[in-house]
């Protein structure tokens, strides 16, 4: 059974939706960043979505660990029109649909961008390549708050509603191992 080590990057410090926009993370905390690469299984492959933000972090906790290509599969969600947009100002443009792409995640989807559904379905379509090819690997996947809590979503069988309560801090580990329906949740570096 492939055994996946989801990654959330170092912090951007926006203030504003960041999906497919290129912000880079703050990997300035080595202390912490050192302990997670220690944390994280030495025998593991290492991928990352193709944004910066994923890149740089997974480069600094790669250590001696086999890279595979950066994927854009496993990029955030495609916010559209609001990415780089502050939360206030898409609730002030778009008010019923904003709040509804929270509240009721699903089929709502921002202008010009991808919903729920629609971002689940992608990543699971890198999650089951991976592990056609890596059935019995450990996997280190560096990615995003919306991606990991697709994956938390799909392993426990919860609605997107309700894993939208699952917090998922920045170089924080989710372990999942998905066909055994199991899920280990680390909210914090160790």
């Amino acid at each position: 059974m492939t055994t996946w080590h989801w990654v959330r990057h170092g912090p951007t410090h926006q203030k504003s939706f960041t999906g497919w926009r290129d912000a880079p993370a703050d990997l300035s905390d080595s202390a912490t960043v050192e302990r997670l690469s220690a944390y994280l299984p030495e025998n593991a492959l290492v991928i990352s979505s193709d944004l910066t933000r994923s890149v740089d972090t997974a480069s600094a906790i790669q250590g001696t660990r086999t890279r595979l290509p950066h994927d854009p599969g496993l990029r955030e969600f495609h916010f559209g029109t609001w990415d780089g947009v502050g939360f206030a100002t898409v609730a002030d443009w778009h008010p019923d649909l904003s709040r509804a792409y929270w509240e009721e995640p699903g089929d709502h989807t921002p202008p010009g961008g991808e919903c729920w559904n629609a971002s689940a379905a992608r990543i699971a379509t890198v999650v089951r390549r991976i592990e056609a090819a890596q059935p019995e690997a450990h996997i280190i996947a560096v990615a995003h708050f919306g991606v990991i809590l697709t994956q938390v979503q799909a392993v426990l069988g919860l609605s997107a509603k309700d894993v939208l309560a699952h917090k998922i801090d920045n170089l924080s580990v989710t372990t999942l191992i998905p066909r055994a329906g199991q899920a280990t949740h680390i909210n914090h570096c160790p």
